[in-house]
Order: structure tokens, then sequence, then C-alpha cells
């Protein structure tokens, strides 16, 4: 079909902290670009969630006045406390000195994400950016040569049937001589282009967690401005699962709690939203939170196979930067830094290509120059790490990453694999032991239908439903006699459901309910299940995440 277009130099594609600090950089490097960031959210922000404990480094190159620019970094790290959680009461302090020097964060700021990401959106308008909130990428565009020309935002207006409503529109097709794609974590069309130019090949697959967040308002007498938190052990150890908590306190008597689970586990009855709810109740974590009031709620998958799982980021015509390539460094349980960096030296790539003359061409001089970085030479140097708590699980992984990034700081000459996807770990539920969640409280714990509530997720209702079946008889015929449908259980927004009634079970998805953290894309075991976009400003509204 015929669609109105628009033509830019460069197309950014998610307002992220990488898609902006690339669409900074170009800027700062030549102010004549046209460059333009559409984002999916209802806002800036809307749909960003993290931690976060922010390592400043990019963020001071890429602006090295950002205090004075009144960047949203007011809390500065003061105290790290580390624990291994031995049961729901009882847990073991690890001295900093005998921790992964990864896990040190003198020097870092507890932040917002969303917030810092709302302020990097200013600078980039202030530079002259065009962004674009409220409209998803839906479709990538391809030239006649198979390169990358751009994107088609989503139509708007479709009714749940397919048909077209009185309030259609059509996407718009947004042209470029370079479209960088920065979605985060499984991004929907990041996924297709990996798969379309088989930037994977010779890699380990992508490895994947979920991390599941919480903002608490707490008594002043229970908050301590700076104080980091993180642990491992209890609850995921009892499932045999893999993964950690934290607790931020930040400003204005707040904290941010949260549990990431492996998505590497193998119990189909395992419940990252329960687990979660359960690590609430541990002492270390309940003296903080108790008394206090639960204001927000939200959950993101997040990339942590490292640099053996990173695709080739360079094709014709674009680039992966950020968590649509993995650059998140899980050693240090912090991605912000890196992705921005990846943003940074891609504008300066991109930049350098636009001067010359060049259009739609493969970027090939990308990949030296992400290798010539810190940002990939810190990855180099953590690249074990993962593979290690796969291989060992937390306590041997952590004690082989002291010794690997401690003594011998990730010099030594080899680089562990971990071939194998996320979603081929699960055991069928005979072999499993199934699990018995505690009931919520409503002090400390609560209900997935309670917490979706707190994450002011909305989607238009009648619309054709995001999240794709390849084979819609398949939950019902095989997911649910193997695996006792894990949907139901590994999601953690309520979306998916088997119902019964008089015409027998079905599988139910109520996609008004979706906070698009991606773990069913991830996670299904068969891999029957695609999330693609809703229409734009569609999803989870993240005041402060």
């Amino acid at each position: 079909m015929e669609r109105e277009f628009m033509e830019y130099d460069v197309v950014v594609v998610g307002a992220g902290p990488a898609g902006l600090s690339a669409a900074c950089r170009l800027k700062q490097l030549q102010p004549d670009v046209s460059v333009c960031v559409v984002e999916k959210g209802s806002e800036v922000g809307a749909h960003i969630l993290s931690g976060a404990v922010l390592e400043p480094t990019a963020l001071t190159e890429l602006f090295p006045d950002w205090k004075e620019r009144q960047a949203p970094l007011h809390t500065a790290v003061s105290e790290d406390n580390i624990y291994l959680m031995q049961s729901g009461e009882s847990a073991m302090s690890i001295p900093n000195l005998f921790a992964p020097y990864t896990m040190h964060n003198e020097g870092n700021y507890i932040i917002s994400l969303g917030n810092l990401c709302r302020w990097l959106a200013e600078q980039a308008e202030a530079l002259e950016v065009e962004v674009f909130p409220g409209f998803t990428a839906a479709e990538v565009l391809f030239d006649d040569n198979n390169c990358v020309a751009g994107i088609i935002t989503g139509d708007m207006g479709v009714g749940v049937n397919g048909e077209e409503k009185d309030s259609y529109t059509p996407g718009m097709e947004l042209r470029a001589k370079y479209t960088l794609f920065a979605e985060g974590c499984r991004g929907h069309l990041g996924k297709q282009l990996i798969e379309h130019y088989k930037l994977d090949e010779g890699k380990d697959p992508q490895h994947y967690g979920i991390g599941i967040k919480e903002l608490w308002k707490i008594p002043a007498d229970k908050h301590k401005q700076g104080l980091v938190v993180h642990s491992a052990g209890w609850p995921l150890s009892e499932s045999g699962s893999a993964g950690g908590g934290f607790l931020y306190h930040f400003e204005d008597n707040q904290v941010a709690v949260g549990l990431i689970t492996d998505l590497s586990y193998s119990n189909p009855y395992v419940s990252p939203f329960d687990e979660f709810q359960r690590y609430k109740h541990h002492p270390k974590i309940a003296q903080y939170l108790e008394g206090g009031e639960r204001i927000a709620y939200g959950a993101r998958a997040i990339t942590k196979g490292g640099l053996q799982s990173q695709p080739k980021m360079h094709f014709a015509g674009g680039l992966l930067i950020g968590d649509d390539a993995g650059t998140l460094n899980f050693a240090k349980i912090k991605g912000s830094h890196t992705a921005m960096k990846s943003g940074m030296v891609a504008a300066e790539v991109v930049n350098k290509a636009l001067q010359a003359g060049s259009s739609q061409t493969d970027l090939v001089e990308f990949e030296q120059a992400y290798k010539e970085s810190w940002a990939y030479k810190e990855l180099h140097a953590q690249r074990n790490f993962g593979p290690a708590q796969h291989k060992w699980g937390n306590l041997l992984g952590s004690a082989y990453a002291f010794i690997d990034m401690n003594i011998f700081r990730g010099a030594l000459p080899w680089t562990l694999r971990d071939p194998k996807p996320d979603y081929a770990q699960m055991v069928p539920a005979k072999d499993a032991k199934p699990i018995n969640y505690p009931k919520p409280d409503n002090k400390l714990s609560f209900d997935k239908l309670s917490s979706v509530f707190l994450s002011n997720t909305n989607h238009e209702e009648d619309q054709p439903v995001h999240l794709k079946l390849i084979d819609p008889s398949l939950p019902i015929d095989k997911n649910l006699p193997l695996y006792n449908e894990p949907a139901q259980r590994y999601c953690p927004a309520g979306v998916y459901e088997v119902v019964e009634d008089a015409a027998g079970k079905r599988f139910q998805i109520n996609a008004q309910n979706c906070v698009h953290c991606k773990t069913c894309d991830i996670k299904d075991p068969l891999q029957n299940i695609t999330w693609v976009t809703p229409e734009g400003g569609g999803g989870p509204n993240y005041p402060n995440m």
C-alpha cells in the first residue's frame, strides 16, 4: 500500500539510554544531521524499568556538565551490603573483600532510569532531535537490495477482528540513510533482523533473566539513603533456580526492591512473581519494608548472555545497539553505561559515513570501533561470569568469578560457553516438584492483578492481540500435559490462563495486562509465542522506575 513518508538521515528506534545517547552524540558531532527517535511508550520513560545503580562513565563522556544540567542523579551510593540468603530466615554477609569487584559501587548513583531517559530526551530535543513517543516501530523497511531503509510505524485504529475502525490511521514510513535499533531486551525488530541477516551465526544463544521490581515509600527511621543491598541464594535456591535480589535506598524515603530470576530454570512450576513475593519476607529485606507503602510495580526481561551471545551488530543500513544486541554487563548487574557507550560509538561511526556521503551501507567499521571502546573491553574481561553461574550455581560460580575478576582481572586465557537456550532447559512437569507458594499477606506480598494495577498498564481493548500464537493448539495439546502450561506462572502480569468451561479447557490471553516484559517470547518451551507491537502508547506507564 502507498504510505505517507518522512525522510531523515538517521532514525533511532527506542528512547532508552542507548538510543537517546546515540541521537545526542550525532547532533553534537554534526548539528545539521536530521535525526528522529521513535518510542512506543506513551511518553519517554513510560516503558523504562531498571534497578537501577548507574555507573556514570558514559554519561560523563556524553555530557561532562551533567551536574550543571541537573541530570537526575541525586543519590550517591554510600554503602554496599551483599548477602548469601541461606533460608527464609538466615543470611550470611559477604565482606566486600571477598565479593567480585564488579559488585562494588563506589562512585555510582542510585537512580530512576526512566527519569534519566526523560532528561536525556530533553537534551536531545534541545539539540533539535525529533522525539516521537506513542509510535511503534512495527516493521523494518527494506529496499530492493535487501538493505534496511528505515521503519514503518504501526497502524492505529485496527479492530480486534483485523478490520479498520472509523479511527483508522495507517502507519507511516520513516525513511533513513541509517537506522539504529535500540529497543532493549528481546527487541521485536531486533529479533527479526538477527534472524534475517543471520547475525547470531556461530554465537551462543542469548540468555535472559526476568527482573521484577517495586517502589516503596518506607518510614524515615528505616531509610538509609545511598544504601545498596544485593543478595543471592534463597528463595530461588529452593526451586533449583538462580538469580539474585536487590534493594536500593534512594531519595524521599523511597526504596527500589526487586528480584532477577534467571530464565534458564528447569522446573515448570517456578513462578518468578511468587519467588519475588517470598523474597520480600526475608528479615534482611522485610526490616526496611515493614510499615511502608508499595507505590509502583513493573517487570522486564534482561539480556545476560554477554559477549559469547552478542550477535554481529552491523548490517546493511543499520546497527543494533544497547540491549537489542545484549550489551548488559551481568557481572555488574548494570547495563545502562555500556548501552549508552554502544550508542555513542554507533553515532561516531554513522557520522563518518554520512560525512563521506554514504547511505544504507554495511557499517563494518563499527565492529572495530566497538572493540576499541571501554565498553567492549569491560564485557570481555567479565565474559565468563554468566556461564560460570549457569555451570556451577551462585555459590561456586561466584567463587570462580572472584578468582577470575579480582585476581586475574578477566585475563584467564579461556572463554566459557553456554550453548543451551533458556527455553530448552525446562523439564516435564512429571519430573519436577510442584511448588506451593504462600498466599499474599497484602502487607509485604501481593497478587498479580493488584500489582499490574500499580504499573498503570493500559491497552486499547479493541485491537488485535499482540501476543501471537504460531500454533493456537499447542498450549492445550502440548504445553499443558507436558509442562502444566508454564505461561500461567512465568508471566508476571496474569496474561495467560488455562480456563475450563463446558466446552473443555482453553488457553486465554489477557493481553490488556501485558507489561511488555517479553518473558513469554523468551521462555515458552515450544517457542510458540511471538510478542509484536500493540498500538503505540499501549503498555505500562511507569512514573519513576
